[in-house]
């Protein structure tokens, strides 16, 4: 399925909380949990807070936002963040579309076997790169940063803070980059033994592993551009990233699977990393050069701070032990019958659609999070969260409810042809019904640790609870891999991604953005109450047409009609900023008709 500066010496100390300002010898203010007073509406038009600290005067020339303060740009609007979450949701809705399509060419080229079990093993290289690199890991460091970046260019810092951010971390990060892909390579068949000592053909998943090796570089760039360009605002290019990789993927097995087997796979895999920092580096480039014709200060800024290694630290640790639930799984699955892998994997891929989509929100608001914060203004930043949690525990339960409902017919339809057999989609459809009860989890974890990290400082309170989350799933699948096979395993990443999420729930009033506990989980009841009616009816509605896409269409209507009559779809508050720009298209279009 997914976060980290600089300021140049002057009168006025770095508002941002990041641990960069701290480098630049600024204070940080430390907002206390119960900082917050009068509940607001979720939504991000509530005007900024004061500022912790005084702010500088402005440079000449520079944009005055609310109360005389500098503003680089206006603080986005509903309008702006339903319109940015509509266009990531499309085009996520398109990359995991194509997903589905390079699985299934996968599944039809190669089956369900020890082949694809060698390169799932090898995809675990990719899988990891994008949570520490792209999504869960990176972002949640260098999107505070950039956020600090910008709030100090915008009240008249020396210099342009941001080309100082880029100056002083690029070069250091894509060093390590690049000689990680190169130890990963060459310790190829370690890495294999040690992930799935039970796999058959451990030569061909070396093979890939070492293909797949160099996404550590292109990734981490990848995922560096997509940082920066979040912070900008900017969410298209780093929207589109993952449509070109699956693009390459597939185009390289159709085009080289005859010859190379999948292996071709594992090339389209190296080839997509690439065009993902191809896709995005001209709008980091232009962004750049943007910010630097706009300044009109000419005095030289400070050196740039050396890298945060704690926040970094925690950051990646944190997404290394998410992450490697993946690891768990396939080391206890590559005991069992072969296929049981690509079971999982396939199960997956299908169940995870739900949440990545109700995620796009809050990846979308993430950016406003951390600069709420980085100019004080916590309670902002506690009501964007709230109201992120309460929109897509919602949808993604929805999802559950359809995924859990409608298993053999999606994975039916989506899989069996080729070399994947009825038996191939009874397992699979089974491993994914039991994987679908951790989606809830699964959103609420990757929610929640945002707000622990948009502050830009250090913490360890989620590496601790995702560190029990994984804890509870070894133990859980050692237990039950042997008598339920892959549906223990997927029975125990559910248990111990939802210990996780109460963790990391409970924690926040003390360690993050100050959350309401007590008031998210009331939120809960009725949503939960309304996937449960829902996944019943759909299931027994789907069961009774013979053809599989009737029974699809009909449990899928079902399914959404009962979950809307149950009140678990938001309120129509909660919804208004996504709707308006689809009920302004009319008028739009009627008004470029008229004035051509």
């Amino acid at each position: 399925m997914t976060r980290t500066t600089d300021g140049p010496p002057g009168p006025e100390p770095a508002t941002a909380p990041s641990a960069v300002a701290a480098a630049a010898g600024a204070p940080a203010p430390q907002a206390g949990p119960g900082a917050a007073a009068v509940p607001q509406a979720p939504g991000p038009d509530a005007g900024a807070g004061p500022s912790a600290v005084a702010a500088a005067p402005p440079a000449p020339g520079a944009l005055l936002g609310p109360e005389g303060r500098p503003s680089e740009s206006p603080a986005p609007t509903s309008r702006l963040l339903a319109r940015a979450a509509l266009l990531t949701a499309g085009l996520s809705v398109a990359a995991a579309l194509l997903g589905l399509v390079r699985d299934q060419s996968l599944a039809r080229l190669f089956g369900a076997g020890r082949d694809t079990d060698a390169f799932l093993v090898a995809w675990t290289v990719p899988e990891f790169a994008a949570t520490l690199l792209i999504e869960d890991g990176l972002a949640f460091a260098l999107i505070p940063a950039f956020s600090a970046a910008l709030a100090r260019r915008a009240r008249g810092a020396a210099g342009d803070p941001v080309r100082s951010l880029v100056a002083g971390t690029l070069p250091r990060l894509a060093s390590a980059f690049a000689a990680a892909g190169v130890l990963l390579a060459l310790a190829a068949p370690w890495l294999v033994a040690v992930l799935a000592p039970g796999l058959p053909d451990p030569a061909l998943a070396v093979d890939c592993t070492r293909l797949t090796a160099s996404c550590v570089l292109s990734f981490g760039l990848a995922g560096y551009c997509s940082a920066a360009l979040r912070a900008h605002r900017r969410f298209l290019a780093p929207a589109a990233i993952y449509i070109v990789h699956n693009v390459a993927i597939i185009t390289a097995m159709y085009a080289c699977g005859g010859r190379w087997g999948v292996r071709s796979a594992a090339f389209g895999v190296a080839a997509g990393g690439c065009l993902m920092v191809a896709a995005q580096l001209p709008s980091v480039v232009g962004e750049l050069r943007r910010g630097r014709s706009g300044r009109t200060d000419l005095r030289p800024a400070a050196p740039a701070p050396p890298l945060d290694i704690p926040l970094l630290a925690a950051v990646l640790l944190f997404a290394l032990c998410r992450q490697s639930q993946v690891l768990i799984e396939r080391f206890l699955a590559s005991g069992l019958a072969a296929g049981a892998i690509s079971h999982l994997n396939y199960a997956q891929k299908v169940a995870q659609i739900p949440m990545t989509l109700s995620m796009m929100l809050s990846t979308v608001t993430f950016p406003v999070v951390a600069r709420a914060l980085a100019d004080g203004d916590t309670e902002r930043a506690r009501s964007r969260v709230e109201g992120d949690v309460a929109v897509a525990a919602r949808l993604v339960l929805l999802g559950t409810a359809a995924v859990v409902a409608l298993a053999p017919q999606l994975i039916g339809l989506l899989f069996q042809r080729g070399a994947f057999t009825a038996q191939d989609t009874a397992a699979t459809a089974g491993v994914m019904r039991v994987y679908a009860l951790g989606l809830l989890a699964q959103t609420l974890t990757g929610i929640l640790v945002r707000s622990y990290f948009s502050a830009g400082r250090a913490t360890w309170y989620p590496v601790a609870a995702m560190a029990a989350g994984i804890a509870a799933t070894w133990g859980i699948g050692a237990c039950t891999a042997g008598s339920r096979g892959a549906v223990g395993i997927a029975a125990a990443n559910a248990a111990g991604i939802t210990l996780t999420a109460a963790l990391l729930l409970a924690g926040t009033g003390r360690r993050g953005v100050p959350l309401r506990a007590g008031a998210v989980l009331r939120g809960l009841g009725r949503p939960l109450g309304a996937a449960g009616g829902a996944t019943v009816a759909g299931g027994l509605v789907a069961a009774v047409p013979s053809a599989a896409p009737a029974g699809l269409a009909a449990g899928a209507a079902t399914v959404a009609a009962v979950f809307l009559l149950l009140g678990g779809a938001p309120g129509v508050r909660a919804l208004a900023p996504a709707l308006r720009p689809v009920r302004s298209l009319p008028q739009r279009l009627a008004h470029a008709l008229t004035t051509r």
